[in-house]
């Protein structure tokens, strides 16, 4: 039976699953702004059809981070400094409010949750493991939406992120970087604690300041990768 006549557990569609494995493809650069994609050649890796591979390659064209030429193919969209800059004012605007949010009340159960993922964070951060710290990183924020109720204002940022974490690869391979982003996070969480709307909204404002600063840096380094 070929893969694209299954769901997993949670009824997730083939389709779904080849836009997952792509987009997490893409943040992690191991398909690097401005290759061309084949159809054909994920399908074959992937071992289902090309139909599925269509609707995931639709999907990324949504979120920006592919480009779909008719007649010319498919590619993975180069980073923009400029539209990094704007992503992080959008991102902030939405997460500093939803800490607020936060503060004046929030999921016991999500609270929980929250000590475990940090935990995790802890874990990959002492093995030097970016990507696992980066997936942690997204539950965290991820956490702290549905704790305060706010779970569509995560959804109104999910693709921003994805964009953004493609610079924030190159910034986890920093010494100690991943401590800072811990530190910051328990910062967050000990703020909405307190019912510190202010605090809270500090600390977020804080640690989302610190994302993409050093993209002019990163830009020279690595032209190939930007418009």
């Amino acid at each position: 039976m070929g893969l694209e006549n299954l769901r997993t557990d949670n009824g997730e569609t083939t389709a779904a699953q080849v836009e997952r494995d792509l987009r997490e493809s893409i943040i992690r650069l191991e398909l690097a702004p401005g290759s061309r994609l084949s159809e054909q050649e994920i399908a074959t890796r992937m071992g289902v059809s090309r139909q599925p591979v269509r609707e995931a390659l639709i999907a990324l064209g949504k979120s920006k981070l592919v480009d779909i030429r008719p007649n010319r193919g498919t590619v993975v969209v180069r980073i923009s400094a400029r539209q990094m800059m704007e992503a992080r004012f959008v991102r902030e605007a939405i997460e500093v409010a939803v800490a607020q949010r936060a503060s004046e009340a929030f999921d016991s159960w999500t609270r929980g949750r929250i000590d475990t993922i940090l935990s995790r964070q802890r874990a990959a951060e002492e093995i030097n493991d970016h990507n696992a710290f980066r997936r942690e990183d997204e539950q965290f924020h991820i956490a702290i939406a549905e704790g305060a109720g706010c779970g569509l204002a995560w959804n109104a940022i999910a693709d921003i992120k994805a964009h953004m974490d493609r610079v924030c690869n190159f910034q986890l391979r920093h010494p100690d970087l991943m401590k800072n982003l811990i530190a910051e996070h328990e910062a967050i969480i000990i703020a909405i604690d307190a019912r510190n709307a202010e605090a809270a909204a500090n600390a977020m404002r804080r640690h989302l300041n610190g994302i993409l600063s050093d993209l002019p840096q990163i830009e020279a380094d690595n032209p190939d990768l930007f418009e």
